[in-house]
């Protein structure tokens, strides 16, 4: 059974749909974190369940997250991709609060050939799991903001929320 609940954050309103599981905490292993107006962002099927205590610890880190109390996730998650995807989203997973990478080093850490970092960006842009799976992490070599399925300003208030960015003054 699918489940799933909308929560308002600082960069907007989140959809979490998560999966019945017998070894996840309140049962459910998390599938998809997306915001407003994401780029391949779900939408809400009709056999899809509204149940927010379902996903309680998701809300409650995420919460936490935001509150600056939590640093790492610690959420049971299903995701389908491809095995290269598979293989950047686990990468993803190592880059740490408050830091950022680049393609380029997110390539080599991986092996991807420096010819196919496009597609290295590719199946970044695919993660399911925003917020919680941090691909906000990963920057131009040249410090500048790439691509982000949430916008590109929602990737910079995440960095500067972690402090890996300064916020800009007007």
């Amino acid at each position: 059974m699918t489940v799933y609940m909308r929560t308002e954050s600082p960069v907007g309103d989140l959809l979490l749909v998560g999966e019945e599981s017998k070894t996840a905490k309140g049962g459910v292993a998390l599938t998809s974190v997306s915001m407003t107006g994401q780029k391949n962002a779900p939408t809400v099927q009709g056999d899809w369940v509204h149940a927010p205590e379902a996903l309680a610890e998701v809300i409650r880190q995420i919460k936490a997250y935001f509150a600056g109390e939590l640093t790492t996730f610690d959420l049971e998650h299903i995701t389908t991709g491809t095995a290269f995807q598979e293989q950047v989203w686990q990468a993803l997973d190592t880059i740490e609060y408050g830091t950022t990478t680049t393609y380029g080093k997110l390539a080599d850490q991986i092996g991807v050939p420096r010819g196919h970092v496009q597609a290295l960006g590719a199946a970044i842009g695919m993660n399911p799991l925003l917020v919680v799976r941090p691909c906000h992490r990963v920057i131009g070599a040249d410090g500048t903001m790439k691509g982000y399925a949430g916008g590109v300003e929602r990737k910079q208030q995440l960095l500067v929320h972690e402090g890996a960015l300064q916020p800009m003054l007007c």
